[in-house]
């Protein structure tokens, strides 16, 4: 488990590295609990698929069911944004209320838009969850109301945050939106750390008996994000003092190191009957790496790909990953590609002569 001589006060708790998905603290994060108001996070994927999809548009207006009124709104004593009966709202308000005021009306509202009823779209919310690596995730409605089967993991729900903000960058900016006014009411944001946590900027708050206070926190410092998820708190304060806790912590213990530029040569690959014998591998991208101080003196770095390649071999080719190992664990992976073309030797002697070389000596 990574740092498992850190603790917290939290009884389920989960630290990732934001860009990478490297998990960086762990504490029984993959306790199937019942997710609250987190189970949210999920709706607002569907949303935000098809918002990108062309299928759904934020101008788009919705009418209020009588369903949605009674279970969400305000008659139901549970979060809501207040929508009148049979009103039509804009989705870009619905989804306004359910971040910002973890409007259960809203919910309740965009599934049966969606799918026709709650329990059609929740059926959708479980099948794409699992498909984004979400994998012990089921959904029975769209708001996290306490319901019987409907339970995820806090690791499900650091996956369900970070592809919401790796993949949503034009949607994830209402998530730090500090409050919303809808039928002349005016609500914070249930956030704590947008308040008081330099770099917070999402994203939700969840609690029922069962779970305690919760919430799925992102914050971004030095150019560098952190996903945090914490449960089984005691009360609001406690969950704001230890989300904010584990935070610096994770800033302070874990610092991204750069190794490689894009572009630049890590390796070379062994090439079967071509004119050249090697191709040099170069990064796909920039290898930026969380480590700890203790890390960066143990981290071993492996190429690993399937070869020898064979001729032709063209540029830009991806073949492998180069590896970051600590402690026997892989903590980061980035792709390699081909950096030029190799054509094939076209003498037929040459190419039976490497490919004895190879058998022989294995280069």
């Amino acid at each position: 488990m990574p740092a498992a001589d850190h603790e917290t006060l939290a009884s389920e708790a989960i630290l990732v590295d934001a860009r990478t998905g490297r998990v960086l603290f762990e504490k029984e994060a993959d306790r199937l609990i019942p997710p609250a108001s987190m189970s949210k996070l999920m709706t607002m994927v569907l949303v935000f698929e098809a918002l990108n999809a062309g299928t759904l548009s934020l101008g788009q207006e919705f009418t209020v069911s009588e369903n949605a009124w009674r279970k969400g709104g305000a008659m139901s004593g549970s979060s809501t944004m207040y929508a009148e009966l049979n009103s039509r709202v804009r989705l870009e308000d619905l989804v306004k209320g359910v971040i910002v005021q973890s409007a259960n009306d809203a919910c309740i509202v965009i599934a049966e838009t969606m799918a026709g009823n709650e329990a059609d779209f929740a059926k959708l919310l479980t099948l794409r969850a699992r498909q984004l690596g979400a994998v012990t995730a089921t959904f029975r409605n769209s708001t996290g109301l306490p319901e019987e089967g409907h339970l995820m993991s806090l690791r499900d729900l650091s996956v369900i945050a970070r592809h919401i903000v790796s993949h949503f960058p034009a949607y994830y900016q209402f998530y730090s939106i500090p409050e919303f006014t809808w039928n002349g009411i005016r609500q914070e944001n249930r956030n704590p750390l947008l308040r008081d946590y330099p770099g917070a900027d999402g994203m939700m708050t969840g609690f029922t008996k069962d779970t305690g206070y919760a919430l799925v926190g992102s914050a971004m410092r030095d150019g560098r994000r952190l996903i945090l998820v914490v449960a089984g708190l005691k009360s609001i304060n406690d969950r704001r003092q230890e989300a904010q806790r584990l935070f610096d912590w994770g800033f302070r213990q874990f610092q991204l190191v750069d190794v490689y530029a894009r572009g630049d040569r890590v390796g070379q690959a062994r090439v079967w009957g071509g004119q050249e014998r090697r191709v040099d591998l170069v990064a796909d991208a920039p290898v930026r790496v969380s480590l700890s101080a203790r890390e960066q003196t143990l981290a071993d770095v492996k190429l690993v790909y399937k070869g020898p390649l064979i001729a032709p071999v063209i540029a830009g080719q991806q073949v492998g990953a180069l590896q970051f190992v600590v402690d026997g664990m892989t903590v980061a992976e980035v792709p390699v590609s081909t950096a030029d073309k190799v054509d094939p030797e076209p003498s037929i002697w040459a190419r039976a002569l490497d490919s004895l070389l190879i058998m022989v000596f294995g280069a």
